[in-house]
């Protein structure tokens, strides 16, 4: 009777231990949706296509678009380079994400060029459309008039 017991023992020890080890340990509350979404962002991106109400736009040859920021930040910054005279892209600044960080942008946040973006991402391609009201960026200041929705394809 005491080995039956003992065995019973031995079993309902060794059926816990099997039990605690199968279960699948807490890792916590994970990525958050920007964090996901900075990581697929953060590189540098080629122009391929430009368009500014759907007509393709010369002079972006060149242009790159640097997006760089850390984890857990509420804004990043990003750099240009390769811009033709006239852009609707500053030299550099700084951009947070919208209300649906998954589509969405700040770029120039608090500033008096500010201005919403909307993306989309994968690992290889950043598509970025805006509609842009003011006048174009120059290495001078502001000049001329880029006016309307820029469609920019980058890899």
């Amino acid at each position: 009777m005491k080995q039956i017991g003992r065995l019973i023992l031995l079993a309902v020890v060794f059926g816990a231990i099997l039990v605690s080890q199968s279960c699948k340990k807490d890792s916590g509350p994970g990525e958050s949706v920007e964090d996901i979404q900075l990581k697929k962002l953060s590189k540098t991106w080629t122009a391929t296509s430009v368009k500014l109400d759907n007509v393709d736009q010369t002079g972006y040859d060149t242009f790159s678009l640097l997006i760089s920021g850390v984890a857990g930040s509420d804004t990043f910054s990003y750099s240009t380079s390769g811009r033709p005279q006239t852009s609707s892209w500053l030299s550099s600044g700084l951009w947070k994400f919208g209300t649906s960080p998954e589509t969405q942008i700040i770029r120039d946040p608090g500033t008096a060029d500010e201005l919403n973006m909307t993306y989309s991402v994968t690992d290889t391609q950043l598509q970025i459309t805006y509609t842009f009201t003011g006048n174009g960026y120059s290495s001078s200041g502001r000049t001329s008039n880029v006016k309307g929705q820029w469609v920019f394809t980058f890899n």
